[in-house]
């Protein structure tokens, strides 16, 4: 959908339908409220009313907020959809607002068909955007292409996940990075089985070593000029997890292509920075991996010796992406000297318990540092939560047979101690500098909620690029 600002009237712009948000407080006084009183139009939150007649779609707020216009705007995007309009026009609400209504248009009115043998089309093509005034336009305009940039990421991830995986396999992910590279000028490393052999990274080889499509650690580097800070990004490319040979119930398997959804988000990360043109280095590293079963599987009772040298005893083979993330933590350390680094998975169904299908989990050793990512989640429209840290927590994944063990001997807090064993492949130098995400149940929905429709959401992308927006104007100031 294309998306269109005009410094003009709302009335001067031709659009065959005109958008409108009111609140339960403000419909009563609106010009056609007879006609919405007849359909019983209160103004509630994503209600909808269609005037054909008037060329007019009202939505209703609850209240005036960047969450509301983002859900209202997702209402009205999906009710157009079902229409034959070409194009539809509303005024630009508050500024604080403008980037969630936007994020409602281009979010909400996401599909993906790729496997329909006739997918549905859409008349709806184009958005436009009125501000009358001689003031700020540039401004405005900024954040329209902000916006954009930021929501086409999101989408691009959204259609990652949704691969399936006989489709996106870890060659093919490869292959995307280099295709990533190339269009957004970055740097684009790829190593395969021999090269992780060469590297040591034992434990994600152990992982990927029963399948078919062998494992990929995929490298993307953005380069400014003089980068105000240096960050790293590493994301968990489980490309689809069978639980290996402690393999997963037939309805657990079902949508576990999702659990690449932390690979895809830093590739959607870093194509965004790319053409934001940030003034901050971003190097992605995503461990592409296939778990599956065979005669030489890894198994329970094995010891992997990693790339930073801890062993690693192994007493669940589901326990996977935490392996490869290991490894992957320690060649990202190794090869890249950076201000902080960040890294995302779909680790632990146990997030989902503690916290909801709906919200990230965030955990790491720095406070401070822990805040402004929740700060930065809530201004751009996604949820998190903190989970602690603590040290008898720890105590469970002592192993006594090598120096961690990939699973806890209890089974509570398991998104912690599955942090607190990524814990063991953080350098001590980098402790206070690293926040681990788990995006199990934020990344991939059967249901729609908000801007999210079936399949793939992009967690991860939006409050990240927040993030990231806000250290670079700390730079600048």
């Amino acid at each position: 959908m294309n998306v269109e600002l005009y410094n003009q009237p709302l009335s001067s712009i031709i659009a065959d339908i005109t958008i409108e948000f009111v609140t339960p407080q403000q419909w009563e006084t609106h010009p056609h409220a007879p006609l919405l009183s007849m359909a019983k139009f209160e103004g509630k939150s994503e209600q909808i009313c269609l005037l054909h007649e008037h060329k007019l779609i009202v939505c209703g707020l609850d209240n005036e907020s960047s969450d509301e216009y983002r859900s209202a705007m997702t209402s009205v995007i999906k009710t157009l959809l079902d229409t034959n309009y070409t194009c539809a026009k509303l005024c630009i609400p508050k500024e604080i607002y403008f980037h969630a209504v936007i994020e409602g248009a281009l979010l909400g009115g996401y599909k993906f068909q790729e496997y329909k043998s006739k997918p549905k089309t859409s008349s709806l093509q184009t958005l436009f955007f009125a501000y009358n005034s001689q003031y700020d336009f540039e401004h405005f305009q900024s954040i329209l292409h902000q916006t954009l940039i930021v929501s086409k990421a999101t989408n691009f991830v959204r259609d990652l996940v949704n691969q399936t995986p006989y489709d996106m396999t870890p060659q093919t992910m490869a292959i995307t990075a280099e295709a990533l590279a190339q269009t957004n000028n970055l740097e684009c490393t790829i190593l395969d089985v021999n090269s992780l052999e060469s590297e040591n990274m034992n434990a994600m080889l152990a992982v990927g070593r029963a399948s078919v499509n062998p494992p990929r650690l995929i490298h993307l580097a953005y380069k400014p000029n003089n980068p105000k800070k240096v960050i790293t990004l590493v994301g968990k490319g489980l490309t689809y997890d069978s639980g290996g040979l402690s393999l997963k119930a037939a309805t657990s398997m079902v949508t576990m292509k999702m659990d690449k959804a932390g690979g895809c988000a830093v590739m959607g990360i870093i194509k965004a920075i790319s053409e934001l043109s940030l003034d901050i280095e971003v190097h992605a590293f995503v461990g592409a991996v296939e778990n599956m079963i065979g005669g030489n599987a890894y198994k329970p009772d094995d010891v992997l010796v990693a790339k930073n040298g801890k062993t690693i005893e192994v007493r669940n083979t589901d326990a996977e992406g935490r392996l490869v993330l290991a490894d992957v933590l320690g060649y990202a350390q190794e090869k890249v000297k950076a201000d902080y680094i960040f890294d995302y998975a779909t680790l632990t169904g146990a997030c989902m318990v503690a916290l909801g299908p709906y919200t990230t989990g965030v955990m790491g050793h720095n406070e401070e540092l822990k805040r402004s990512w929740l700060q930065a989640a809530e201004a751009s429209g996604e949820y998190c939560g903190n989970l602690p840290f603590n040290p008898h927590l720890k105590k469970l994944i002592k192993s006594d047979l090598a120096d961690v063990c990939n699973v806890s001997s209890k089974p509570y807090g398991g998104a912690i101690t599955a942090a607190l064993f990524l814990d063991n492949f953080i350098d001590e130098d980098m402790k206070q500098k690293w926040i681990h995400f788990d995006i199990a149940g934020s990344a991939y929905t059967e249901s729609a909620w908000d801007v999210h429709t079936y399949g793939g959401t992009g967690a991860g992308v939006r409050m990240t690029l927040e993030w990231l927006l806000k250290l670079q104007q700390q730079g600048n100031n």
